[in-house]
């Protein structure tokens, strides 16, 4: 493995497990004043995301202000269709952060990541319908055995009473959040990766295309729904060192996924998150006392583990048999 791909590796960890942690924290910790509004936060990591992918074309140009300027204004504006089309997954992704930040309202971290790998199914389901790929029968196996890992996950556990009922009630609002989101963010993905291929458009220009619709469908959420909100408490109600940590995982999170794309495979992937999962648990049991393992989510959380890794194997096997095909 490169050093590249170690120091990916490393990142995507930190930021998956880091990003679960701090958000699950800063919307359960107890607060004297009004807590922050996760919508604020979504809206400002677009901003974020939007300078940072700027900065890096201004990088690509060699500092050149003509060029740079030149660059981005041909990127946005020199084909509108093309511009139009990025607002559909982008609107699609403002929606799913939102819903991420109320799933974990309910949610301890290891249930959310575990339960979050479903995206895999999703988009899979979608890439076969939009895309027309064609699954291996290894693939089509790891995500039986992620639906049933899943599954087991959510499994009650043998304390569970009537007392818990509310409890039980919230836990699986939180999934259905959740559940919502994977959807959300297969068919965007495989949309995404739809319009990268079928276009000579750079992938920075695209995401400074998705951060400027990301910026006016953040901002409209923040208007219609917490408007009130901010009037009477301000914007940056609730804010702290933690809620800004969380901001800046959400804004690099996107391009972080960009350079895994480019310098890793689907196994590098899959070995992060599972690396994420088991991190999670851990702090979540010895830090947070968050949640209490039981044997079902065990077994079900090691299904997840080893379906992400199948599923990832079989990707790359399909991507070395077209190879071998080309070559002939």
């Amino acid at each position: 493995m490169s050093a590249i791909k170690y120091v990916v590796l490393v990142l995507l960890v930190l930021q998956t497990t880091c990003m679960v942690l701090i958000v699950r924290y800063t919307r359960t910790v107890k607060s004297e004043g009004p807590r922050y509004l996760p919508s604020t936060v979504v809206l400002l990591a677009e901003f974020v995301k939007f300078l940072s992918c700027l900065f890096v074309i201004f990088y690509q140009c060699g500092f050149h202000l003509r060029k740079f300027i030149s660059e981005v204004k041909h990127g946005i504006f020199g084909n509108p269709l093309e511009t139009i089309k990025i607002s559909v997954p982008s609107g699609i992704y403002a929606f799913q952060n939102n819903l991420l930040f109320v799933a974990l309202n309910y949610l301890d971290a290891p249930t959310y990541q575990v339960t979050y790998q479903l995206k895999i199914l999703m988009t899979a389901l979608f890439s076969t319908v939009v895309l027309r790929k064609r699954l291996s029968s290894t693939q089509w196996i790891s995500l039986v055995l992620l639906m049933v890992g899943v599954a087991l996950v959510q499994y009650p556990s043998e304390g569970t009473s009537v007392e818990s009922a509310q409890s039980w009630s919230n836990r699986m609002f939180g999934v259905g959040s959740l559940l919502i989101a994977c959807a959300s963010s297969g068919f965007a993905g495989v949309y995404f990766e739809m319009l990268l291929k079928n276009s000579n458009i750079s992938l920075w220009i695209r995401n400074i295309q998705m951060a400027i619709f990301g910026i006016l469908f953040s901002g409209l959420t923040v208007a219609f729904t917490n408007w009130d909100i901010i009037s009477k408490d301000g914007f940056f109600q609730g804010y702290s060192t933690p809620v800004l940590v969380v901001l800046l995982l959400q804004a690099y999170g996107g391009i972080l996924v960009a350079c895994v794309v480019q310098y890793t495979d689907n196994i590098i992937k899959g070995f992060a998150t599972s690396l994420s999962i088991i991190v999670s648990t851990v702090v979540s049991y010895l830090i947070f006392n968050d949640m209490q393992p039981t044997r079902a989510f065990t077994i079900g959380t090691i299904l997840v583990i080893g379906a992400t890794f199948v599923y990832g194997l079989g990707s790359r096997g399909n991507t070395t048999n077209k190879s071998n095909g080309k070559e002939r």
